[in-house]
């Protein structure tokens, strides 16, 4: 049961933070009081801090997305896309969930949501650091600097996970100058509760990803069960639901413009603390390389595709993940077009170096720095070409099941992370994955294409020893036809061989993994290296730039790493050019508006039926005079943030997260106060879909619901 915790001296925050900047970590909250009081927000800043206690003890994590727990009986609201894995799992040609919506009236109609759907409850935080780096010493290379520290967290993991029902992390904050231990329960048994047609839940499609204004349902909701002793069990028919802790209460009250949200979710990544020289090679690398090679293998899908619809289905999931990395990747680079980022950063840049030139001590910090940043953008081009080259799901298969058999040789505390016994469960879902998104011929036709754009990429990302090692083009027909790892049942018959056996297979991909695996670690060796020489100067350097940053009074709050966050914000519109201001709703009768009856803009006709005949019900927004669908804030969020809790200034649930404007996309690198806007799902829509258009009667009555005062 966490309780908030003492804040080390090395990451005290400002007292006074700068608009609604900031994805802070939970114990931190206590000191932004009076901001929180500043908006509007009515929660105690201690007990948004303690895990345990309302509203935060309602919020989890989906692994890559977030969501909360919306009734006592383990029912979860988060995003349609988050749920879309499950959704096309259980979609067929006859029974097409994607297409026409799934609603389950009863418990046993519920469908599994697959071994990668997983609910995950964080219920323990605590500051590791010492014991991560207490074996460290000044005369260790950087290699073995990365190997001490992974030994040191793999023992906290192991210590922590004795308990099975659990899934523990210690992940790193501040760029390696802290590191905190999560305990999560990890519910393994996750069914389908009900997702709206696709049509209605992504409404506007990538056409309108990232775009404002937005007239998407974007939610779904699934149910954590249990085993009847009320621990995390593997899924079964005797399984019952999970007995939250908590719940949030829905609430149909609606918000205004000025009005205050908290959001609580998972973010993904950012690089607020990124150098200048990091933001100019992803501005001018890094970005457009990735944008070209996604949107080649999204064409190389399309035309493989295009003639099976069998196929389509099957990718379906692949190219809605591909297209949003794509979208926010194009936005990213049309950001930095937009505005100068790179030399805002280099005007703070020169700020913190004069400072830190005033202090006392050494002054090699910031040449070994930018150093090591040198050598990581150049070994990052390499890491990206091997990527490109090794395209393809059999053989990304192939090589997992080879260092899985070579590390399953090590006693389990020495083996890579990744690889652990705890591993297994993992990997053996994402070999099962395949099942519902793989075909052959669409699988060789992208590792041809992929190997043909290697092959032209700069020599610089060309890997040493590698070139020699891959197949022709010619050649990668044979590879398919001499290759059974297309069949499930085959790939998860390696799991458990030993490295011998792996290596005498006549499997033409696995003979390719092991061919190539040389290269592959010694890749992996010199990240290690070079990775434990940032791990011991980045954080010399964030210290740094933390004491720098409160010496002037400004928020110092870690990059997002994938853990829980709280930011806040309020309604707000926002002006993108001059002469244009955006306003922070939209309604149903914007959807009729776009409604042009072909994908991605064919709404359900009872949907449409039923904004024309003006059912508006309880749902009806005294201001707009009909009911919303979409709004914005000015709330700090990320990737990751998708499905994230929007709380009223009383903790209830008001709205999901699930985009941001693409004027924002940049905010990963620099939050623009005036630009920066969170795009979130009304939950009056929500509740007026399930109430006049899918009549999701056993879901509405499951809830708690807070309608408006008459």
């Amino acid at each position: 049961m966490l309780k908030y915790l003492v804040i080390p001296a090395a990451v005290l925050c400002a007292t006074s933070a700068y608009a609604d900047e900031g994805q802070w970590q939970p114990y931190q909250l206590p000191q932004l009081k009076s901001e929180l009081k500043r908006i509007g927000i009515a929660i105690p800043a201690e007990k948004l801090a303690d895990l345990s206690k309302h509203p935060m003890s309602a919020i989890v994590s989906l692994g890559g997305c977030s969501a909360s727990f919306v009734s006592d009986a383990g029912l979860v609201v988060t995003n349609h896309h988050c749920a879309y894995g499950a959704i096309q799992r259980n979609s067929t040609p006859e029974h097409n969930y994607i297409a026409n919506g799934f609603l389950a009236k009863t418990r046993d109609a519920e469908l599994p949501g697959g071994p990668n759907t997983l609910v995950y409850v964080t219920d323990k935080v605590e500051n590791v650091t010492s014991r991560v780096l207490k074996d460290i010493t000044p005369a260790m290379n950087g290699k073995q600097r990365s190997d001490a520290v992974d030994k040191a967290i793999k023992s906290l993991i192991a210590e922590c996970e004795s308990d099975k029902s659990y899934r523990c992390s210690v992940p790193a904050f501040h760029r390696g100058l802290e590191y905190y231990r999560i305990r999560q329960m990890m519910i393994r048994d996750v069914r389908l509760v009900y997702a709206p047609a696709n049509s209605l839940g992504d409404f506007g499609g990538d056409i309108d990803n990232y775009e404002w204004p937005r007239h998407v349902g974007d939610y779904s909701f699934l149910r954590a069960y249990v085993g009847k002793d009320g621990r995390p069990a593997d899924p079964s028919p005797d399984n019952v639901p999970y007995k939250s802790r908590d719940f949030l209460v829905v609430s149909a009250e609606g918000l205004k413009n000025g009005d205050p949200v908290l959001l609580a979710g998972y973010p993904g990544r950012t690089s607020r603390y990124k150098l200048p020289s990091e933001i100019r090679y992803a501005r001018d690398d890094a970005y457009p390389a990735k944008a070209g090679e996604i949107q080649s293998d999204l064409d190389v899908i399309a035309a493989a595709t295009k003639d099976s619809e069998a196929s389509a289905v099957r990718y379906a999931s692949v190219v809605k993940s591909l297209n949003n990395v794509m979208k926010k990747t194009r936005g990213l680079m049309d950001g930095f077009a937009r505005k100068d980022i790179a030399a805002i950063k280099d005007v703070q840049d020169a700020e913190f170096r004069a400072w830190y030139a005033r202090q006392p001590g050494s002054k090699q910090l910031l040449a070994e720095l930018d150093a090591l940043i040198a050598a990581d953008i150049a070994l990052s081009s390499e890491e990206f070409g091997y990527s490109v080259a090794t395209t393809g799901d059999l053989l990304k298969s192939a090589s997992s099941l080879y260092r899985l058999a070579q590390e399953s040789a090590k006693p389990d505390a020495e083996r890579e992370l990744g690889y652990q016994q705890r591993d297994l469960t993992f990997i053996k879902a994402r070999l099962n994955r395949l099942e519902q998104s793989y075909v052959g011929g669409v699988d060789q036709a992208r590792f041809i294409a992929a190997l043909q754009r290697y092959a032209k990429l700069p020599k610089a990302m060309h890997v040493s020893g590698l070139d020699a090692l891959l197949p022709s083009v010619d050649a990668v027909p044979a590879l398919y036809a001499q290759s059974k790892l297309g069949d499930t049942a085959t790939r998860l018959s390696w799991v458990g061989k030993d490295a011998a056996a792996v290596a005498a297979s006549d499997d033409a991909f696995v003979k390719l993994a092991v061919k190539i695996d040389g290269v592959s670690k010694s890749l992996i060796e010199r990240r290690k290296e070079l990775d434990g020489n940032l791990e011991r100067v980045i954080p010399q350097y964030m210290a740094a730039v933390i004491a720098w940053k409160k010496s002037q009074g400004k928020p110092v709050y870690p990059d997002a790493n994938s853990t829980l966050r709280v930011t806040y914000g309020t309604v707000s519109a926002y002006s993108p050019k001059d002469g244009i201001t955006k306003g922070p709703f939209t309604t149903i009768e914007g959807i009729v508006e776009k409604n042009t009856g072909k994908a991605p803009f064919d709404a359900p006709q009872n949907l449409l039926d039923a904004i024309k005949a003006k059912r508006y019900g309880k749902f009806k927004d005294p201001v707009l005079g009909t009911v919303p669908v979409d709004f914005l804030t000015s709330a700090d969020t990320t990737g990751g943030n998708s499905g994230s809790a929007v709380m009223n200034k009383n903790g209830e649930l008001i709205g999901l997260n699930f985009d941001s404007t693409y004027e924002s996309i940049t905010k990963d690198w620099y939050f623009d106060r005036d630009i920066t806007r969170a795009i979130h799902l009304d939950i009056r829509y929500m509740l007026w879909v399930m109430a006049e258009v899918d009549h999701a009667d056993n879901l509405l009555k499951e809830m708690t619901i807070k309608y408006p005062k008459k």
